[in-house]
């Protein structure tokens, strides 16, 4: 900040130091009740759950000098993702952070920890630290000297948390919109579970003095196949079946047959997913040729994209083609609306896109349809994931195959049931969506005030 006095960080700092991995590696994560924060939940426009993972008592007692604090200030310090950096809410907590994260703990009586986190992700800070990262190694990386080392502005303290409030009112906006997104997705979920996981629909319409089931054929479980019980009505304990009217509940049938996947609705369908949807995969035209890049306004998607979506839904991608590179691919341009599936680094990423797009390789493309919606078949993969990943082959790294994919099997409602299940929960992925794209308003008003208020062109009004 011009005119602002500059000051070292380990003159600012009661902490800055790396953390490590619990003995074992990832096999070592053994669950328990303390995050272990990664570089890969480290990012600038937030912390990111996905992948967070845990470890138990004993291994959380070893690391306990990596504990992190309420307010503490995280910068990823080798990799790729050098130089990323973000808080962490308090429901994170406890936590530690491993080999690849630096823990910065202001001193708060001199230096607010959230005017920190945005002087750090400014584009000015982020080029100085990419630049200290890159210099004289053979891998990125910023070592504990040079964060300590790093000189930062040091404006009044009122000023400084009047710059954090202005930033941080936009990012609370924005992690509200992420958590409401999660709840969502969430009641998305639970009607799929209820509905095609559960059956609860037909165990209601089930007449429990009714019901003879034939020799050797038990009741479906209370909750799935395959777990045992008595699936009737009266194994409900009186809660209704999620999103269930009447018209809706008369779509469902009042029994079961036995299939090849256990039993299922009377009247049901079990196909391979790829006779119900259209499953393509795609390519990369010659990066060398710039009439297939250069001004194109076609979006072209590879897994990279979908490694920060924080709800499944594909609004931008970060290349564009022309029509020339559209060509060179055989799927060429898929509509709006079809899912997407990472097939490979890594297998398992999940989106709808919002808008045409093209893919790469690395993926499978699911064109959906009234047999069979992309909101059914996205909860469909996020349901059946583990063996979809079990059919993944590959030494270097695991890929699913088309060939592999299309094989697994499906079991389908009538359309009608399924048209109905689409109505519920389309309002809910319209919203998610909404609130994505205010999201990214947002964030690019943050991102245009940030080097404003950080100059001193713009004066916020000092908190006391």
């Amino acid at each position: 900040m011009a005119g602002e006095e500059i000051v070292q960080l380990r003159d600012v700092c009661v902490k800055i130091g790396s953390g490590a991995t619990p003995r074992g590696g990832k096999e070592a994560y053994k669950g328990g009740d303390t995050s272990l924060i990664r570089s890969q939940n480290v990012y600038n426009e937030g912390f990111h759950r996905d992948g967070l993972v845990y470890i138990d008592d004993d291994q959380s007692a070893e690391l306990r000098n990596v504990e992190v604090k309420e307010n503490d200030v995280l910068l990823n310090i080798t990799g790729d993702s050098v130089a990323r950096c973000c808080q962490v809410a308090a429901d994170v907590l406890p936590a530690r952070v491993n080999q690849h994260v630096a823990i910065i703990r202001p001193e708060p009586k001199a230096l607010d920890a959230r005017f920190l986190r945005y002087v750090l992700v400014s584009q000015e800070y982020q080029s100085r630290l990419l630049a200290l990262a890159s210099a004289g190694a053979t891998r990125p990386a910023l070592t504990k000297l040079m964060i300590e080392e790093l000189a930062v502005p040091l404006p009044p303290l009122a000023e400084q948390k009047a710059i954090a409030a202005v930033l941080g009112a936009l990012d609370d906006k924005i992690e509200l919109n992420r958590r409401m997104n999660a709840t969502l997705e969430a009641m998305a979920r639970a009607l799929f579970q209820g509905w095609f996981i559960d059956f609860d629909p037909v165990r209601q319409n089930l007449d429990r003095n009714q019901y003879q089931p034939s020799p050797g054929l038990r009741p479906p479980s209370p909750r799935g196949r395959g777990s045992g019980g008595e699936g009737t009505a009266g194994l409900l304990d009186g809660r209704p079946p999620v999103g269930l009217d009447p018209a809706t509940a008369a779509l469902f049938p009042a029994s079961f047959q036995d299939s090849e996947l256990g039993h299922i609705p009377k009247g049901w369908s079990i196909q391979p997913v790829g006779e119900v949807v259209d499953c393509v995969g795609g390519g990369t035209p010659s990066t060398a040729e710039p009439k297939y890049w250069e001004g194109g306004t076609h979006h072209w998607t590879t897994p990279k994209d979908f490694s920060s979506l924080q709800a499944p839904i594909l609004l931008d991608t970060d290349r564009k083609l022309t029509d020339a590179g559209i060509a060179k691919i055989s799927s060429g341009l898929l509509p709006a609306g079809a899912l997407l599936l990472s097939s490979r680094a890594p297998v398992g990423y999940l989106a709808i896109a919002a808008m045409p797009v093209a893919i790469n390789q690395g993926f499978i493309a699911l064109t959906c349809n009234d047999r069979a919606s992309n909101f059914f078949m996205l909860n469909w993969c996020q349901t059946n994931m583990a063996e979809i990943k079990s059919r993944a082959t590959g030494t270097t790294f695991a890929e699913i195959s088309k060939q592999n994919f299309r094989p697994i099997r499906v079991v389908l409602p009538p359309k009608e049931l399924m048209a109905a299940f689409t109505a519920k929960v389309a309002p809910f992925y319209a919203q998610i969506t909404a609130n994505l794209h205010q999201s990214r308003t947002l964030a690019n008003l943050r991102d245009t005030l940030l080097p404003k208020l950080l100059s001193g062109e713009l004066q916020p009004n000092p908190i006391n």
